[in-house]
């Protein structure tokens, strides 16, 4: 059976501010296979940066075990940790100036992380130019960042990402800055990189472009995996039939081209998309029921035993609340 690459085991991160504390992430789990693609998805608050800021080892969980390429990113020493920030995870953030050195020509920039792993100056020089021109870049070499655009500043941070063969890329809002049409080029880009490459992509994002064309989208809310949304292999032609022919709930996808599922966590916790519980009056409580291969919840106090609302039929799950 294949190993994940990245294993989240409830995952928890407090963060003290003042007197007070914040709690970031709420027990999540989350498993990511080597080549996959994915996105996480969430609110402002939801755990979203936190989550890759500790994948990326730049932070600590409060508790909770994560684990990237057999590596316990709870126990590295500092030597472990600069290795693993060197080869095994690259980063592509949102803001250029965080990606590339403004004083360096590209070329540079993709050669330093070289530089620091010790590739003598011919073997790095030949490796930098091979990336340029995978991020369809020839050509530029000598460019320095300023005289570049936009888009191409995000090209020449993917090489700089990838220079020392990372199996785990990160991208925060990678696309944030860029207008819709770049956006599309850099993200086609990503998942040429993440074909060609075999390196797995996570990237945190609001954009809904993104969502549609990874593997994977996983929500975030409160701080815990909420619902995941996968790609189809084939669309499901007008004529099938499918639980839900509207979009779905959180990510807002056609179902006739992604399934959306609630998450269930490894006590049997869930969560339901906000929408749910905002059109069904759970109040906190639900009513359990197993019914041959399937669970139905339903809201609980009208009184007379039968269900109120939010009819489960077909093997659809209905609408529900968090549960235990």
């Amino acid at each position: 059976m294949p190993v994940p690459l990245v294993t989240c085991d409830n995952l928890v991160k407090i963060y003290k501010v003042a007197d007070l504390e914040v709690v970031a992430l709420q027990g999540l789990d989350l498993e990511v296979m080597q080549g996959e693609m994915i996105a996480i998805v969430g609110a402002s608050g939801s755990g979203k940066s936190t989550l890759l800021n500790i994948l990326s080892s730049l932070d600590l969980p409060s508790a909770g075990t994560c684990l990237v390429d057999n590596q316990d990113l709870t126990r590295l020493s500092a030597a472990q940790r600069i290795h693993y920030q060197r080869y095994t995870v690259g980063h592509v953030w949102q803001q250029s100036g965080r990606n590339l050195l403004p004083e360096l020509s590209i070329q540079a920039n993709v050669e330093l992380p070289q530089v620091l792993g010790g590739v003598d100056p011919t073997s790095r020089a030949r490796h930098a130019v091979e990336l340029l021109e995978l991020v369809d870049l020839k050509g530029m070499e000598q460019k320095r960042p300023d005289q570049l655009s936009g888009g191409e500043q995000q090209r020449a941070a993917i090489a700089v990402a990838l220079a020392n063969q990372p199996k785990l890329l990160l991208g925060d809002e990678p696309t944030g800055e860029l207008d819709s049409t770049t956006a599309r080029d850099i993200l086609a880009l990503l998942r040429t990189v993440n074909q060609e490459l075999g390196i797995t992509i996570i990237i945190v994002t609001h954009d809904i472009a993104i969502a549609s064309v990874v593997d994977r989208t996983i929500a975030i809310r409160d701080g815990r995996t909420s619902t995941e949304t996968v790609r189809r292999d084939a669309p499901l032609a007008e004529t099938e039939s499918e639980y839900t022919p509207l979009p779905s709930a959180v990510i807002g996808l056609p179902s006739q081209t992604h399934r959306e599922s609630v998450l269930i966590d490894r006590v049997g916790r869930l969560q339901l998309p906000k929408e749910a519980l905002e059109s069904i009056a759970f109040n906190g409580r639900a009513e359990v029921r197993i019914v041959g291969d399937h669970v139905e919840i339903w809201p609980t106090g009208n009184g007379n035993g039968t269900p109120a609302s939010g009819t489960a039929q077909n093997g659809q799950q209905a609408p529900q609340g968090e549960v235990n």
